[in-house]
């Protein structure tokens, strides 16, 4: 059993909210493992977080393996816990929720890997970007932190992508989980954005408290408005005339000047509003195309589309820019984080541990921004490495560092109040390494 008293109190608050989805054993496992995941500098298999939470000598393996592979918990559920977490913490009350999707992969080896196949990898070298793995797609919250300039993205649900099955959509896994985040929100508006590739059919029939933010595609059939019921008999119709091309209403459009910020900069750049209907996609449901004139002299360099009829030009383009985000979540969870390291090969441990491990991702930049944060961070980093001369704010590699060593410091300092051993001297110095890296 896991001894509690090793965990600090500001991440054990966190994690206690979490029990309900648990049983009282597994609840256990989840704590260990968690800090685990937190405290491993090395590899994050599921043995790792063992060795990582100083468990690999107290527990047998086959208990961590179990936890993953057929313990009581949806990952559905534990995603939305995180989710109400994050909102009640980190965006202010009554505040619309932001919320990113994206799709990622998380490369395996093996053809006895649970729903591995070949699909895009955006980050792959060479004429072919595919990859051998498995997808993922990705729902975060995206929060303002008052230490960070930049929006910051938070994964909370994550969805596999299987083949040959209605999961083998991006876009109905989007839609289902974004309806689930409604519901786990009630009575908060939910802003979401995606790239092109999230734009289709299961769109249709969002509810109301939900909008829809992404790139237009340049062969959109965009329709005026439906015009008003003639009286006659038959059904009225849905839609109006079909529009022109995106470049002939570009040259047709009042373009005016706003300032945006987006990608850390604050820009001027003309932009065009023109509300009709996407009917292929939203239905009868009224959108906003909103045209960026950037670079260009004429005509246009972006199109996005929303179904959210109040926002202004304005925040349509800085609400796709926070879209990036999630891109650089993505790569956290990746090169820091060590997403996706975990052997898993069977079906229900390899539905549950990417999200498991994206929770804990999570977890970090929450403990971070509610109890690790302080001003002084930036100044004793800038004083170890010097050459960062424009170091102003933390970033994710600052915050699990810090998070490592508070965990590190709770393991030894209460129960071991004599020197520490080698292999424990050794365990802090990887942390602050991996900190200084």
């Amino acid at each position: 059993m896991l001894p509690s008293p090793t965990l600090p109190v500001s991440l054990t608050a966190l994690l206690m909210v979490f029990q309900p989805c648990f049983t009282a054993p597994a609840y256990r496992t989840f704590c260990g493992l968690a800090s685990g995941f937190l405290a491993q500098t090395g590899r994050r298999t599921v043995c790792g977080m063992l060795t990582g939470a100083g468990l690999s000598q107290v527990w047998p393996h086959d208990r961590a393996h179990y936890f993953f592979a057929r313990a009581r918990w949806s990952p559905d559920q534990l995603g939305l816990t995180l989710a109400r977490l994050v909102a009640g913490l980190l965006v202010p009350a009554g505040a619309p929720v932001l919320v990113a999707i994206d799709d990622t992969l998380f490369k395996r080896r093996g053809k006895k890997v649970w729903a591995a196949s070949w699909f895009h990898d955006g980050s792959a070298i060479g004429a072919h970007p595919v990859g051998y793995g498995n997808n993922w797609v990705i729902l975060g919250i995206v929060v303002t932190l008052p230490f960070c300039s930049r929006p910051v993205c938070l994964p909370v649900l994550a969805r596999l992508v299987v083949k040959d099955t209605t999961s083998a959509s991006r876009l109905y896994l989007a839609r289902r989980m974004i309806d689930m985040l409604a519901a786990a929100l009630p009575g908060r508006v939910i802003h979401g954005v995606g790239d092109a590739a999230y734009s289709g059919k299961d769109l249709a029939g969002l509810d109301d408290n939900i909008t829809w933010t992404t790139r237009l595609r340049k062969d959109a059939a965009l329709s005026g408005l439906a015009p008003p019921p003639t009286g006659k008999r038959g059904r009225p119709k849905l839609k109006g005339s079909r529009l022109p091309a995106l470049k002939i209403l570009a040259a047709r459009a009042a373009f005016t000047q706003v300032t945006v910020t987006r990608y850390g900069k604050t820009a001027t750049v003309q932009a065009a509003v023109i509300t009709c209907l996407w009917y292929s996609v939203f239905r009868s449901r009224k959108v906003q195309v909103v045209l960026i004139r950037d670079k260009s002299a004429a005509g246009y360099d972006l199109a996005l589309v929303t179904t959210d009829l109040d926002a202004t030009a304005g925040q349509v383009i800085e609400r796709y820019a926070a879209r990036w985000s999630v891109e650089v979540a993505n790569e956290d969870a990746k090169q820091i984080f060590g997403v996706g390291e975990a052997r898993n090969r069977k079906a229900g441990a390899v539905r549950r541990t990417v999200p498991f491990t994206l929770a804990c991702q999570t977890l970090t930049t929450v403990w971070y921004a509610t109890a690790g944060h302080h001003d002084a961070d930036i100044t004793a980093r800038r004083e170890q490495q010097p050459w960062y001369t424009s170091k102003t704010q933390p970033s994710t590699t600052d915050m699990i560092a810090k998070l490592r060593r508070v965990l590190i410091a709770a393991r030894y300092l209460p129960s071991r109040p004599d020197q520490p051993t080698p292999a424990e001297i050794h365990t802090i110095r990887l942390a602050w390494e991996t900190a200084a890296a």
